[in-house]
């Protein structure tokens, strides 16, 4: 049977809501959160205040765009970890409410694992094996996917997550948040080569963006003890260089892994998913090395239910189904 099955994503400053019908995602309604912006980052304790005033919202939409009747549900779907905690928690509450009221199973997923599954939403689609170079503001990992719910961790970070890398770098060159993507705006426009910043060479598969960001704020400071208005001159060079030497860090570790495991089939997952650069890096790359790869559509880059409910449809089809008293788990491993 394949299932009619409604998710929830609630892990930082994004709640949403997804419906899977016969395999295929109908929807994935998003409420995004400005109210970090002025504290330039995600505030925890507002991200779970705004969740629970917009979950009741965002899961409502999703039903009535599907077209569904509540009574049609085989199962509710909800992001159990990694994330932070009090956002977490008020998915897992709503998702454990509503399948109770409905006398209906509940399924956790892991949110890693759905930003791997996320390639499976629309085609074409990843075959097993393949390496997914996984990005966010909270993690950087390279994944070993066997199967659909067969994953294993090659390399991930030691420290900082690339995305928190790039949002913390904009901070301190005073870009808004989340400054990530104004980076590679700026970009675009700029010269790669301009600035050299640090290498950190991890061993293995491991990365680590701690230095980077240790090079980067000792290289503004320097610059603007000469001249106080060198960031908004140089703006564009900056970030293109800056961006040059994170990309670079990222697929150094790729080609590492794909020679290996001898796997050609790449794909990416996460919000920096949504990078040119590490984009266009990816596709020179897999011209040079004879790699097939695969990028998934923006919107299922970022947080969104759509993956929640592409991992719960597979785990359904399983027999994988959560107890009632499961609860959220901020630092959850694949």
């Amino acid at each position: 049977m394949y299932p009619t099955i409604l998710a929830i994503e609630s892990s930082c400053d994004e709640t949403s809501a997804s419906v899977i019908q016969q395999g295929k995602v109908v929807n994935n309604v998003i409420a995004s959160q400005n109210v970090h912006q002025k504290y330039g980052g995600v505030v925890p304790e507002l991200a779970s205040r705004a969740h629970q005033q917009n979950i009741l919202y965002v899961v409502n939409e999703a039903i009535i765009t599907s077209g569904i009747q509540k009574s049609d549900l085989h199962a509710i779907a909800f992001t159990r970890g990694p994330g932070l905690l009090g956002s977490l928690l008020v998915g897992v509450s709503f998702a454990k409410g509503m399948a109770l009221a409905l006398g209906i199973p509940l399924i956790d997923v892991n949110h890693m694992e759905a930003h791997v599954l996320a390639h499976f939403i629309e085609p074409p689609t990843p075959v097993f094996p393949f390496l997914c170079l996984t990005v966010s503001g909270g993690h950087t990992q390279i994944v070993l996917a066997e199967d659909y719910l067969c994953m294993q961790v090659l390399g991930e970070t030691q420290d900082d997550a690339v995305g928190e890398a790039f949002d913390k770098a904009a901070k301190m060159m005073g870009l808004p948040y989340p400054g990530g993507p104004l980076i590679d705006k700026y970009a675009q426009l700029g010269n790669s080569k301009a600035y050299a910043f640090a290498d950190t060479n991890m061993p293995g598969l491991s990365f680590s963006f701690s230095g980077i960001k240790t090079s980067f704020l000792y290289f503004l400071r320097d610059k603007k003890r000469e001249d106080p208005h060198f960031v908004e001159k140089n703006l564009n060079d900056i970030c293109a260089s800056l961006q040059y030497q994170l990309v670079k860090m990222l697929i150094q570790k790729v080609i590492a892994a794909s020679r290996q495991t001898g796997i050609k089939q790449i794909a990416i997952a996460g919000g920096v998913a949504a990078n040119s650069g590490l984009r266009n890096e990816l596709k020179a790359s897999a011209q040079k090395l004879g790699w097939t790869i695969y990028v998934p559509e923006f919107q299922y880059c970022t947080d969104n239910a759509a993956m929640i409910a592409m991992a719960a449809h597979f785990k359904f089809i399983k027999g994988i189904f959560s107890e009632m008293d499961v609860s959220p788990i901020a630092n959850m491993a694949i």
